[in-house]
């Protein structure tokens, strides 16, 4: 949220994506929304749709799911592609046009979209467009021993779900946000980025590179790390850290690769491994 951007958590069924979803969703004191993307869900509930009122005889506007600080789309690839389209507007633009009007949502605005890259039955592919959008994707993965043991141990209560309380305010995330913008990328380290994502484009093993829109994601959430580190500048380490995360989705594999084996993780190894970082110097 620090870096204005949306965040996508895909992985297998059970490993708590709903769940890391709706805390963060909780931790913020703002309004949010949850939206079971099923294949009946139009793209009305998601966005809003003009009524008709027989007593002012005026439409007007009901406000959809999205109009919310947060919203936390389950299952997003459940939905039919009509429906996921409806996401494009609000996601790039932060506002829903309906019948020619633009309405804006609330300010900080942050979509949090769950997915199961396993099951493909009743599911439908993100559009590239949609998945452009999102900042991050990330994965949660399966707990270690020990934590999965005490998972096993407060599932065996029947006590209700506990409500976290928020612990920020969105106006503190707005001062926060202003603050990560502000922050100082040096021309040597924006030329890192660059570089990075031109390099994607020229791998024969994707028919999709990388995008501007993921040079500016890699250099906005680059800001946040190194705000949360505590450093008024970012160095090359900031932006190295984030690049499976930031520009892993944003790639497509060419047939030909994809059945010889190749994986997105390889590709981006290999190219960090060609582009020259910046000398510490310059960093800053």
């Amino acid at each position: 949220m620090l870096a204005e951007g949306h965040l996508l958590i895909e992985d297998v069924p059970g490993v708590g994506k709903t769940s890391l979803g709706k805390a963060l969703a909780e931790s913020i004191d703002g309004t949010w929304n949850r939206i079971q993307f099923t294949p009946d869900l139009l793209p009305t509930d998601v966005t809003g749709v003009q009524i008709f009122n027989r007593q002012t005889s005026q439409f007007e506007f009901r406000a959809g799911a999205v109009f919310a600080n947060i919203v936390l789309g389950d299952e997003i690839n459940r939905a039919s592609p009509k429906t996921q389209s409806a996401m494009l507007e609000v996601m790039a633009e932060y506002q829903v046009t309906i019948d020619s009007h633009s309405y804006p949502v609330p300010n900080p605005f942050l979509v949090i979209a769950t997915q199961n890259p396993i099951e493909h039955e009743g599911t439908y592919n993100l559009p590239e467009a949609q998945i452009d959008r999102f900042l991050m994707r990330i994965s949660v993965g399966y707990p270690d021993r020990a934590s999965e043991m005490e998972i096993v141990d407060r599932s065996g209560s029947r006590r209700r779900p506990t409500t976290l309380s928020p612990v920020i305010s969105t106006r503190d995330v707005e001062r926060m946000s202003n603050v990560v913008e502000r922050l100082y990328v040096s021309p040597a380290i924006k030329q890192y980025v660059v570089s990075i994502v031109r390099a994607t484009r020229e791998l024969p093993q994707l028919r999709l590179g990388v995008s501007p829109r993921g040079s500016v994601a890699l250099a906005r959430a680059a800001q946040a790390v190194a705000a949360s580190d505590g450093r008024a500048f970012v160095t090359a380490d900031d932006v190295k850290r984030l690049i499976p995360f930031v520009l892993g989705h944003r790639m497509m594999l060419s047939p030909e690769a994809d059945l010889a084996g190749v994986t997105i993780a390889e590709l981006l190894d290999r190219v960090v491994k060609s582009v020259p970082v910046p000398k510490r110097r310059d960093d800053a």
